[in-house]
């Protein structure tokens, strides 16, 4: 992967909390190719440094990178996806799915694509996407099986001989990037608050570089009441950073938050309050509601003193008696 990467500060997502529609959206719901030009919105409008591509539960245009790169060439040419902009996808947690949980298998197969295209594009070896989020992770297993597979069954691939003359990377090429980078999103309450105890021998297993991990905050509200969730949320990151201390690997929060009080409240009325709030945070999201409900130089503004100021501090200690 790539050497000493920028961890964006905003990460733009599809969650469809929006009352109003953008301008250049022409259909009831951003679809199809509408979905390609929000991609190049967040980025080249909003500022926003990173985009949720999400294939859990929704069609998914999983050609998006050579949309992207030919349809706005100027824009990436001077902005490489993968080192300046990030792309992200979210895919279905296998282990809860039912007759889609092979979409896991596209999706990770069409990263390679997507770098093989980004490649010819910059004329280099990019990997334009390298992460994936991961829905519903309950355990250390739900990573190490995602990470494993990647590197056996979609990397590894290239190692097949096909007979006695060829194999698969001399047939059809290499496949990169060789590995994967896991953002396990924790969503439910014992997987928010014992999230360490999920990370610890994932990271003792890959020894990665960094992690980044997405703690829920809007569904845990409608599951568990608003002052649950936003507590859950505190001790989450606060043994995150006492995690990250332990095993001396850095742990950089995403928090999954929408506009309204009950979701998070990360509004551009309230960029300080939630600041105060959430301390330790190194990523938030943008959904709809913010993209779309306010008005576009007060929602820019947003996105960019949210570039500027995350991370913040770090969070107050909480000992087993305040847990």
């Amino acid at each position: 992967m790539i050497e000493d990467r920028k961890i964006p500060a905003t990460i733009s997502t599809q969650h469809p909390d929006n009352a109003n529609l953008p301008a250049w959206c022409s259909g009831s719901v951003i679809e199809g190719n509408a979905e390609i030009h929000e991609v190049y919105f967040a980025f080249h409008d909003l500022g926003c440094q990173e985009v949720m591509w999400d294939s859990e539960g929704k069609d998914v245009d999983t050609r998006v990178v050579r949309k992207l790169l030919s349809s706005y060439p100027e824009y990436f040419s001077a902005n490489q996806l993968g080192k300046d902009v990030f792309l992200t996808y979210r895919i279905p947690n296998p282990k809860i799915e039912g007759a889609e949980r092979k979409v896991v298998v596209e999706t990770l197969q069409n990263m390679t694509v997507a770098c093989d295209v980004a490649s010819s594009f910059y004329k280099r070896e990019v990997y334009p996407i390298f992460e994936v989020m991961l829905p519903f992770t309950t355990d250390a297993k739900d990573l190490l099986w995602l990470h494993n597979y990647y590197k056996k069954a979609i990397a590894g691939a290239e190692e097949i001989r096909l007979d006695d003359e060829i194999s698969v990377r001399e047939w059809i090429g290499c496949f990169q990037p060789k590995a994967i980078e896991i953002i396990p999103i924790v969503e439910d309450y014992d997987s928010i608050f014992t999230v360490d105890r999920i990370l610890d021998p994932f990271i003792i297993s890959v020894k990665p570089r960094y992690m980044r991990v997405f703690i829920a905050r809007s569904d845990p509200a409608l599951n568990y009441g608003l002052l649950c969730a936003v507590l859950l949320a505190k001790v989450a990151l606060s043994k995150l950073h006492s995690l990250a201390q332990r095993r001396g690997v850095p742990i950089h929060p995403i928090i999954g938050v929408g506009s309204m009080p009950f979701r998070g409240h990360l509004s551009p009325n309230n960029i300080e309050k939630f600041l105060e709030e959430y301390k330790g945070v190194s990523t938030v999201t943008i959904q709809s509601a913010l993209k779309y409900d306010y008005p576009f130089e007060e929602v820019k503004a947003c996105v960019s003193a949210l570039n500027r100021r995350l991370p913040n501090s770090a969070p107050p200690p909480i000992d087993h008696g305040e847990e």
